[in-house]
Protein backbone atom coordinates (compact mmCIF):
# COMPACT_ATOMS: atom_id res chain seq x y z
CA UNK A 1 0.00 0.00 0.00
CA UNK A 2 2.75 2.47 0.93
CA UNK A 3 4.47 2.01 -2.42
CA UNK A 4 1.45 3.49 -4.20
CA UNK A 5 1.58 6.87 -2.47
CA UNK A 6 4.36 8.45 -4.55
CA UNK A 7 2.51 7.54 -7.77
CA UNK A 8 -0.66 9.32 -6.74
CA UNK A 9 0.90 12.19 -4.83
CA UNK A 10 0.26 14.60 -7.71
CA UNK A 11 -3.44 13.94 -7.20
CA UNK A 12 -3.49 13.74 -3.41
CA UNK A 13 -1.30 16.62 -2.31
CA UNK A 14 -1.60 17.66 1.32
CA UNK A 15 -3.12 21.05 0.46
CA UNK A 16 -2.99 22.29 4.06
CA UNK A 17 0.82 22.26 4.01
CA UNK A 18 1.24 24.10 0.67
CA UNK A 19 2.92 27.51 0.94
CA UNK A 20 2.39 28.31 -2.73
CA UNK A 21 0.01 27.16 -5.45
CA UNK A 22 1.47 24.19 -7.38
CA UNK A 23 1.25 24.32 -11.20
CA UNK A 24 -1.08 21.30 -11.14
CA UNK A 25 -3.69 23.44 -9.36
CA UNK A 26 -3.15 26.76 -11.16
CA UNK A 27 -6.10 27.66 -13.39
CA UNK A 28 -4.92 30.12 -16.00
CA UNK A 29 -8.00 32.28 -16.47
CA UNK A 30 -10.70 32.33 -13.86
CA UNK A 31 -13.97 34.05 -14.58
CA UNK A 32 -14.36 35.95 -11.32
CA UNK A 33 -17.16 38.09 -12.70
CA UNK A 34 -19.08 39.76 -9.92
CA UNK A 35 -22.85 39.88 -9.64
CA UNK A 36 -24.50 42.57 -11.72
CA UNK A 37 -24.58 45.89 -9.90
CA UNK A 38 -26.56 47.79 -12.52
CA UNK A 39 -29.44 48.09 -10.10
CA UNK A 40 -29.34 49.35 -6.54
CA UNK A 41 -30.36 45.86 -5.31
CA UNK A 42 -28.27 43.15 -7.00
CA UNK A 43 -29.85 39.73 -7.42
CA UNK A 44 -29.71 37.60 -4.29
CA UNK A 45 -30.48 33.93 -3.91
CA UNK A 46 -33.94 33.61 -2.26
CA UNK A 47 -34.16 32.72 1.43
CA UNK A 48 -37.41 30.91 2.29
CA UNK A 49 -38.89 30.28 5.73
CA UNK A 50 -40.48 26.83 5.39
CA UNK A 51 -43.08 27.82 8.01
CA UNK A 52 -44.27 30.68 5.79
CA UNK A 53 -47.91 30.06 4.73
CA UNK A 54 -46.81 30.89 1.16
CA UNK A 55 -43.84 28.48 1.22
CA UNK A 56 -45.18 26.38 -1.69
CA UNK A 57 -45.43 29.46 -3.96
CA UNK A 58 -42.08 30.85 -2.83
CA UNK A 59 -40.35 27.50 -3.46
CA UNK A 60 -41.93 27.21 -6.91
CA UNK A 61 -40.84 30.73 -7.87
CA UNK A 62 -37.29 30.13 -6.61
CA UNK A 63 -37.07 26.85 -8.55
CA UNK A 64 -38.25 28.49 -11.79
CA UNK A 65 -36.14 31.64 -11.59
CA UNK A 66 -32.99 30.43 -9.83
CA UNK A 67 -32.83 26.66 -9.39
CA UNK A 68 -31.31 27.36 -5.96
CA UNK A 69 -32.56 28.85 -2.68
CA UNK A 70 -31.86 28.75 1.05
CA UNK A 71 -34.30 27.49 3.68
CA UNK A 72 -34.77 28.40 7.33
CA UNK A 73 -37.13 26.74 9.85
CA UNK A 74 -36.41 23.47 8.07
CA UNK A 75 -36.74 21.24 11.12
CA UNK A 76 -33.19 19.84 11.15
CA UNK A 77 -31.73 20.36 14.67
CA UNK A 78 -28.95 22.96 14.68
CA UNK A 79 -26.85 20.83 17.05
CA UNK A 80 -26.96 17.99 14.49
CA UNK A 81 -25.61 20.33 11.78
CA UNK A 82 -22.82 21.28 14.20
CA UNK A 83 -22.07 17.62 14.99
CA UNK A 84 -21.94 16.79 11.27
CA UNK A 85 -19.56 19.67 10.65
CA UNK A 86 -17.34 18.54 13.55
CA UNK A 87 -17.31 14.98 12.15
CA UNK A 88 -16.23 16.33 8.76
CA UNK A 89 -13.45 18.42 10.31
CA UNK A 90 -12.23 15.40 12.27
CA UNK A 91 -12.11 13.31 9.09
CA UNK A 92 -10.26 15.85 6.92
CA UNK A 93 -7.79 16.65 9.74
CA UNK A 94 -6.45 13.06 9.61
CA UNK A 95 -2.95 12.55 8.10
CA UNK A 96 -3.05 11.97 4.33
CA UNK A 97 -1.78 8.39 4.60
CA UNK A 98 -4.61 7.62 7.03
CA UNK A 99 -7.24 9.14 4.72
CA UNK A 100 -5.89 7.15 1.78
CA UNK A 101 -6.71 3.93 3.64
CA UNK A 102 -10.33 4.78 2.80
CA UNK A 103 -9.56 5.95 -0.75
CA UNK A 104 -12.24 5.56 -3.38
CA UNK A 105 -11.49 2.66 -5.73
CA UNK A 106 -10.84 3.66 -9.40
CA UNK A 107 -14.38 2.85 -10.52
CA UNK A 108 -16.01 3.20 -7.12
CA UNK A 109 -18.28 5.87 -5.69
CA UNK A 110 -17.74 5.70 -1.91
CA UNK A 111 -14.64 6.79 -0.07
CA UNK A 112 -11.99 9.51 0.08
CA UNK A 113 -10.73 11.25 -3.05
CA UNK A 114 -10.60 14.26 -5.32
CA UNK A 115 -13.75 15.50 -7.07
CA UNK A 116 -14.94 13.01 -9.67
CA UNK A 117 -15.48 15.82 -12.18
CA UNK A 118 -11.69 16.40 -12.15
CA UNK A 119 -11.38 14.17 -15.21
CA UNK A 120 -13.06 16.86 -17.35
CA UNK A 121 -10.58 19.61 -16.50
CA UNK A 122 -6.86 20.06 -17.24
CA UNK A 123 -6.13 21.37 -13.74
CA UNK A 124 -6.82 19.92 -10.30
CA UNK A 125 -9.17 21.53 -7.79
CA UNK A 126 -8.27 22.92 -4.38
CA UNK A 127 -10.43 20.51 -2.43
CA UNK A 128 -10.76 16.99 -1.10
CA UNK A 129 -13.90 14.96 -0.64
CA UNK A 130 -15.41 11.97 1.08
CA UNK A 131 -18.47 10.22 -0.37
CA UNK A 132 -20.79 7.95 1.62
CA UNK A 133 -23.30 5.71 -0.14
CA UNK A 134 -25.12 3.33 2.19
CA UNK A 135 -23.44 2.56 5.49
CA UNK A 136 -20.31 4.56 6.46
CA UNK A 137 -19.07 1.64 8.60
CA UNK A 138 -16.62 0.03 6.15
CA UNK A 139 -14.69 3.22 5.46
CA UNK A 140 -14.98 4.64 8.98
CA UNK A 141 -13.29 1.64 10.59
CA UNK A 142 -10.34 2.05 8.21
CA UNK A 143 -9.99 5.67 9.32
CA UNK A 144 -10.57 5.09 13.06
CA UNK A 145 -10.04 1.36 13.76
CA UNK A 146 -11.14 1.66 17.40
CA UNK A 147 -13.26 4.83 17.44
CA UNK A 148 -15.50 4.78 14.39
CA UNK A 149 -18.92 4.33 16.04
CA UNK A 150 -19.44 8.02 16.92
CA UNK A 151 -18.79 9.08 13.31
CA UNK A 152 -21.19 6.42 12.00
CA UNK A 153 -23.92 7.42 14.47
CA UNK A 154 -23.76 11.08 13.41
CA UNK A 155 -23.83 10.14 9.72
CA UNK A 156 -26.88 7.89 10.14
CA UNK A 157 -28.80 10.48 12.16
CA UNK A 158 -27.90 13.20 9.65
CA UNK A 159 -29.05 11.09 6.69
CA UNK A 160 -32.35 10.36 8.44
CA UNK A 161 -33.06 14.05 9.06
CA UNK A 162 -32.00 15.00 5.53
CA UNK A 163 -34.29 12.37 4.04
CA UNK A 164 -37.23 13.83 5.98
CA UNK A 165 -36.40 17.33 4.74
CA UNK A 166 -35.93 16.11 1.15
CA UNK A 167 -39.43 14.56 1.29
CA UNK A 168 -40.87 17.86 2.53
CA UNK A 169 -39.06 19.82 -0.19
CA UNK A 170 -40.13 17.41 -2.95
CA UNK A 171 -43.72 17.80 -1.77
CA UNK A 172 -43.42 21.62 -2.01
CA UNK A 173 -41.61 21.54 -5.36
CA UNK A 174 -44.11 19.16 -6.94
CA UNK A 175 -47.03 20.93 -5.27
CA UNK A 176 -46.02 24.22 -6.87
CA UNK A 177 -46.34 22.44 -10.25
CA UNK A 178 -49.83 21.17 -9.39
CA UNK A 179 -48.51 17.64 -8.80
CA UNK A 180 -48.90 15.62 -5.60
CA UNK A 181 -46.53 13.06 -4.13
CA UNK A 182 -49.21 10.45 -4.97
CA UNK A 183 -48.65 11.24 -8.66
CA UNK A 184 -45.05 10.10 -8.21
CA UNK A 185 -45.26 6.56 -6.89
CA UNK A 186 -41.60 6.17 -5.92
CA UNK A 187 -41.56 9.42 -3.91
CA UNK A 188 -42.47 7.67 -0.65
CA UNK A 189 -40.14 7.50 2.35
CA UNK A 190 -38.73 4.14 1.27
CA UNK A 191 -38.69 5.06 -2.41
CA UNK A 192 -35.56 7.16 -2.63
CA UNK A 193 -31.82 6.74 -2.70
CA UNK A 194 -29.18 9.17 -1.59
CA UNK A 195 -25.50 9.83 -1.04
CA UNK A 196 -23.66 12.09 1.36
CA UNK A 197 -20.75 14.17 0.05
CA UNK A 198 -18.35 15.87 2.48
CA UNK A 199 -16.13 18.54 0.94
CA UNK A 200 -13.08 20.29 2.40
CA UNK A 201 -11.58 23.47 0.91
CA UNK A 202 -8.38 24.34 2.81
CA UNK A 203 -7.11 27.93 2.97
CA UNK A 204 -5.30 28.61 -0.32
CA UNK A 205 -2.11 30.67 -0.83
CA UNK A 206 -3.32 32.03 -4.20
CA UNK A 207 -7.15 31.86 -4.26
CA UNK A 208 -7.50 34.04 -7.37
CA UNK A 209 -5.85 31.36 -9.51
CA UNK A 210 -7.32 28.30 -7.79
CA UNK A 211 -10.71 26.59 -8.12
CA UNK A 212 -12.33 24.76 -5.21
CA UNK A 213 -14.89 22.91 -7.31
CA UNK A 214 -15.42 23.73 -10.98
CA UNK A 215 -18.82 24.69 -12.38
CA UNK A 216 -21.27 21.81 -12.65
CA UNK A 217 -24.90 20.85 -12.15
CA UNK A 218 -25.93 18.04 -9.81
CA UNK A 219 -27.27 14.77 -11.23
CA UNK A 220 -29.85 14.59 -8.43
CA UNK A 221 -33.51 15.45 -7.97
CA UNK A 222 -32.35 17.93 -5.35
CA UNK A 223 -29.31 18.56 -3.18
CA UNK A 224 -29.38 19.84 0.41
CA UNK A 225 -26.14 21.60 1.33
CA UNK A 226 -24.87 22.63 4.74
CA UNK A 227 -21.94 25.05 4.48
CA UNK A 228 -19.87 26.34 7.37
CA UNK A 229 -19.53 30.08 7.96
CA UNK A 230 -16.92 30.58 5.20
CA UNK A 231 -18.19 31.97 1.92
CA UNK A 232 -17.29 30.24 -1.36
CA UNK A 233 -20.41 28.82 -3.02
CA UNK A 234 -21.52 30.62 -6.18
CA UNK A 235 -24.55 29.98 -8.39
CA UNK A 236 -24.96 31.06 -12.01
CA UNK A 237 -28.10 32.91 -13.03
CA UNK A 238 -28.90 33.66 -16.66
CA UNK A 239 -28.62 37.39 -17.30
CA UNK A 240 -26.88 38.05 -14.00
CA UNK A 241 -23.79 35.83 -13.94
CA UNK A 242 -22.14 34.34 -10.85
CA UNK A 243 -23.83 35.18 -7.55
CA UNK A 244 -22.41 34.27 -4.14
CA UNK A 245 -24.67 32.15 -1.92
CA UNK A 246 -23.70 33.55 1.49
CA UNK A 247 -23.59 31.30 4.56
CA UNK A 248 -26.54 32.03 6.84
CA UNK A 249 -26.28 30.45 10.33
CA UNK A 250 -28.67 27.51 10.55
CA UNK A 251 -29.92 27.82 6.95
CA UNK A 252 -29.51 25.11 4.31
CA UNK A 253 -28.92 25.59 0.57
CA UNK A 254 -31.22 23.70 -1.82
CA UNK A 255 -30.12 22.98 -5.41
CA UNK A 256 -32.42 21.78 -8.19
CA UNK A 257 -30.68 18.82 -9.89
CA UNK A 258 -30.80 17.48 -13.45
CA UNK A 259 -33.42 14.81 -12.67
CA UNK A 260 -35.86 17.41 -11.29
CA UNK A 261 -35.19 19.47 -14.43
CA UNK A 262 -36.28 16.41 -16.47
CA UNK A 263 -39.24 15.64 -14.16
CA UNK A 264 -40.48 19.25 -14.45
CA UNK A 265 -40.13 19.07 -18.25
CA UNK A 266 -37.59 21.88 -18.17
CA UNK A 267 -39.62 24.26 -15.97
CA UNK A 268 -37.12 24.05 -13.12
CA UNK A 269 -33.51 24.66 -14.25
CA UNK A 270 -30.79 22.59 -12.59
CA UNK A 271 -28.46 25.22 -11.22
CA UNK A 272 -24.88 25.60 -12.41
CA UNK A 273 -22.72 26.20 -9.35
CA UNK A 274 -19.08 26.22 -8.25
CA UNK A 275 -16.96 26.66 -5.12
CA UNK A 276 -14.27 29.33 -4.78
CA UNK A 277 -11.52 29.21 -2.16
CA UNK A 278 -10.26 31.57 0.53
CA UNK A 279 -6.80 32.80 1.46
CA UNK A 280 -7.18 32.46 5.23
CA UNK A 281 -10.32 30.45 5.98
CA UNK A 282 -10.97 26.73 5.70
CA UNK A 283 -14.38 25.97 4.17
CA UNK A 284 -16.33 22.77 4.81
CA UNK A 285 -19.59 21.69 3.22
CA UNK A 286 -21.83 18.63 3.47
CA UNK A 287 -24.11 17.81 0.52
CA UNK A 288 -27.03 15.39 0.75
CA UNK A 289 -27.62 14.14 -2.80
CA UNK A 290 -31.22 13.01 -3.08
CA UNK A 291 -32.56 10.95 -5.95
CA UNK A 292 -35.08 8.27 -6.89
CA UNK A 293 -34.42 4.54 -6.54
CA UNK A 294 -31.59 3.88 -9.02
CA UNK A 295 -33.70 1.64 -11.31
CA UNK A 296 -36.82 3.86 -11.54
CA UNK A 297 -37.26 5.64 -14.87
CA UNK A 298 -37.55 9.42 -14.59
CA UNK A 299 -39.38 11.27 -17.36
CA UNK A 300 -41.40 14.50 -17.64
CA UNK A 301 -44.53 14.28 -15.46
CA UNK A 302 -47.61 13.52 -17.58
CA UNK A 303 -49.52 16.35 -15.86
CA UNK A 304 -46.98 18.81 -17.31
CA UNK A 305 -47.12 17.59 -20.92
CA UNK A 306 -49.74 17.97 -23.66
CA UNK A 307 -49.83 18.62 -27.42
CA UNK A 308 -48.51 22.13 -26.93
CA UNK A 309 -45.89 21.05 -24.37
CA UNK A 310 -44.46 17.72 -25.54
CA UNK A 311 -42.04 15.80 -23.29
CA UNK A 312 -38.60 17.37 -23.74
CA UNK A 313 -36.64 14.41 -22.36
CA UNK A 314 -36.70 10.66 -22.73
CA UNK A 315 -37.12 8.40 -19.71
CA UNK A 316 -33.85 7.70 -17.90
CA UNK A 317 -32.92 5.93 -14.65
CA UNK A 318 -30.61 7.61 -12.14
CA UNK A 319 -28.02 4.86 -12.73
CA UNK A 320 -28.13 5.40 -16.49
CA UNK A 321 -28.03 9.17 -16.13
CA UNK A 322 -25.00 9.02 -13.81
CA UNK A 323 -23.24 7.00 -16.52
CA UNK A 324 -24.23 9.61 -19.12
CA UNK A 325 -23.00 12.41 -16.86
CA UNK A 326 -19.69 10.60 -16.31
CA UNK A 327 -19.25 10.51 -20.08
CA UNK A 328 -20.71 13.83 -21.24
CA UNK A 329 -20.49 15.93 -18.04
CA UNK A 330 -22.34 19.25 -18.51
CA UNK A 331 -23.72 18.15 -21.90
CA UNK A 332 -25.57 15.20 -20.36
CA UNK A 333 -29.01 16.83 -20.49
CA UNK A 334 -28.71 17.43 -24.24
CA UNK A 335 -27.90 13.77 -24.74
CA UNK A 336 -31.25 12.67 -23.25
CA UNK A 337 -33.30 15.45 -24.86
CA UNK A 338 -36.07 14.44 -27.27
CA UNK A 339 -37.15 17.74 -28.82
CA UNK A 340 -34.44 19.91 -30.27
CA UNK A 341 -34.89 23.61 -29.42
CA UNK A 342 -36.36 25.57 -32.34
CA UNK A 343 -33.29 27.76 -32.65
CA UNK A 344 -31.06 24.76 -33.23
CA UNK A 345 -28.83 25.46 -30.24
CA UNK A 346 -28.02 22.92 -27.57
CA UNK A 347 -30.08 22.66 -24.41
CA UNK A 348 -29.64 26.00 -22.67
CA UNK A 349 -29.41 24.18 -19.37
CA UNK A 350 -26.17 22.57 -20.55
CA UNK A 351 -24.51 25.97 -20.06
CA UNK A 352 -22.24 25.43 -23.05
CA UNK A 353 -21.66 29.17 -23.35
CA UNK A 354 -20.82 29.71 -19.70
CA UNK A 355 -17.23 30.18 -18.65
CA UNK A 356 -16.60 27.38 -16.16
CA UNK A 357 -13.11 28.36 -15.08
Amino acid sequence: MHKRYPMINHKYLDLTSMKELPESHAWLSLDHELPSHNSSTPDQVPVINLKDPNAIKLVGHACKTWGVFQVTNHGVPINLLQQMEAAGRKLFALPMQQKLKAARSPNGVSGYGVARISAFFPKLMWSEGFTIVGSPYEHARKLWPNRYSRFCDVIEEYKEEMNKLAQKLMSLMLGSLGVTMDDVKWASLQGSSAALQLNSYPACPDPDRAMGLAAHTDSTLLTILHQNNTSGLQAHKEGTGWVTVPPIPGALVINVGDLLHILSNGLYPSVLHRAMVNRTQHRLSVAYLYGPPSNVEISPLSKLTDQVHPPLYRAVTWSEYLGTKAKHFNKALSSVRLCGPLNGFADTNDHNGVQVG
